[in-house]
């Protein structure tokens, strides 16, 4: 049965819609702060000035090398949201509000008042770094530094970032998908092209081996295959319901509980990667004269992308972010409640505390192998290839899994579409034979 046509239209119409919006995002990424000088930024950065900062330019689709009024991208949003999630685990006040519907809408007031604060931080961290920033003929990226140059670039980055939030939200009610999802991914979509033209042309230039390149390519697609089975695979636990007859019908019997393996989703290494960034923010606030200036850049020079510490800290960091996420995630308790008020058990054990303790138990199992395998995804590839590269495993991570969730939208829409006229066309609404 094909799709009605009116379905169809409307589906063209968040597809259309859903693109338009992205392609503003990638418009107003295009636009400078004020002040800066863009040839001596350009040559910075090509001279391998980006370090640590490849990882930030990564999840903000260029704009941070850039330095473009969306430098700071979507991240302060994601991180302040995160913050409410876990304080909600703690502060049973703040749980109560997001239970409710109009608490809900209170957190989310907070969390946006967060994220201005957030931005107004990063800002100015961000501005200080960049005036310290030269070309490689020490001309300045920034020609006339100061405490003007970084209260503008504070207000300017804060006014981008409540932008993508705005477009985001657009999105979300309007297109395919959640909008700050599809953001990021289309930051990290517009960025591949370019990395694979630089190692296509320093093998064309000698600088790259054949063998590199192989390998380079053979663990991107590794790593690509991978994630993709992963991020569909779970753990089907078993769930009892009772029976009962309606309308000469019987519903209930024996169910299924998913549990993906990877629990926890792209969440932990983005929050391990935002962790490993602090240090740079941290330093840039600390003058050249202070006495633990050297200190702070020499844990952050060790805390580079490829260095020995990093990669440890990196793995270390995922496995905490993943046990303490997962939870959150999914709610051993909430589930507990809910089986036991529609007169499900799960076959073997005991409705309510032992319920939740397997499921506690099981969610652990889960979260250990899924914790391995973020490691394995996030640090062997920049340990095979010997360097950092925009295809990591937190960027295929959430290439793989937006790309999933959309493709299971457009599925679920056209699906819906076909089930309700099969509904309609045996007589269930109207007609003269209908059934009620």
């Amino acid at each position: 049965m094909a799709i009605a046509q009116g379905k169809l239209e409307e589906l063209k119409k968040k597809i259309f819609f859903t693109v338009l919006l992205l392609i503003v995002f990638r418009v107003v990424a295009q636009v400078p702060v004020p002040g800066v000088n863009a040839a001596a930024l350009a040559s910075h950065f090509s001279e391998g000035g980006g370090g640590l900062f490849d990882l930030i330019n990564t999840f903000s689709g260029g704009s941070f090398k850039r330095f473009s009024v969306l430098a700071l991208g979507i991240m302060p949003y994601i991180t302040t949201s995160i913050i409410f999630s876990l304080l909600g685990e703690v502060i049973p006040q703040i749980q109560e509000l997001q239970e409710d519907s109009e608490g809900h809408k209170k957190i989310q007031k907070w969390t946006r008042y967060a994220t201005v604060v957030l931005c107004c931080i990063q800002g100015y961290g961000m501005a200080a770094v960049f005036e310290g920033f030269r070309s490689t003929g020490g001309i300045p990226v920034i020609p006339d530094p100061g405490m003007l140059f970084r209260l503008t670039t504070m207000i300017t980055l804060a006014a981008g970032t409540m932008f993508l939030l705005w477009l985001g939200e657009r999105i979300t009610e309007y297109g395919l998908e959640n909008g700050v999802s599809l953001i990021i991914f289309t930051g990290i979509v517009v960025e591949l092209p370019g990395e694979i033209i630089q190692k296509v042309t320093l093998f064309r230039s000698g600088e790259l081996s054949g063998i590199n390149l192989l390998i380079f390519f053979s663990v991107i697609l590794t790593a690509f295959f991978i994630v993709a089975f992963i991020e569909r695979s779970s753990r089907s636990i078993p769930v009892q319901y009772a029976k009962k007859v309606v309308n000469n019908r019987v519903y209930g019997g024996t169910q299924s509980l998913p549990m993906r393996v990877d629990t926890g989703g792209v969440m932990p290494p983005i929050l391990a990667a935002s962790l490993l960034a602090a240090p740079a923010t941290i330093t840039s606030f600390v003058s050249e004269g202070h006495f633990l200036k050297p200190y702070l850049d020499t844990i952050q020079q060790s805390l580079m992308p490829g260095q020995l510490l990093f990669n440890l800290v990196f793995a270390l960091l995922i496995v905490y972010m993943a046990y303490f996420y997962a939870p959150i995630q999914f709610k051993t308790k909430k589930i507990t409640e809910m089986l036991q008020k529609n007169n499900a058990f799960i076959p073997g054990i005991r409705p309510g505390a032992k319920t939740k303790e397997y499921l506690d138990a099981l969610l652990n199992r889960m979260t250990f192998f899924g914790s391995l395998y973020l490691i394995i995804i996030c640090v062997l590839p920049d340990v095979i290839t010997g360097s950092h590269t925009q295809f990591g495993g937190t960027a295929m991570l959430i290439l793989v899994s937006v790309s999933i969730r959309v493709m299971m939208n457009i599925q679920s829409f056209i699906y819906a579409d076909r089930l309700e006229g099969a509904y309609k066309s045996k007589g269930k609404y109207n007609g003269a034979n209908r059934r009620f």
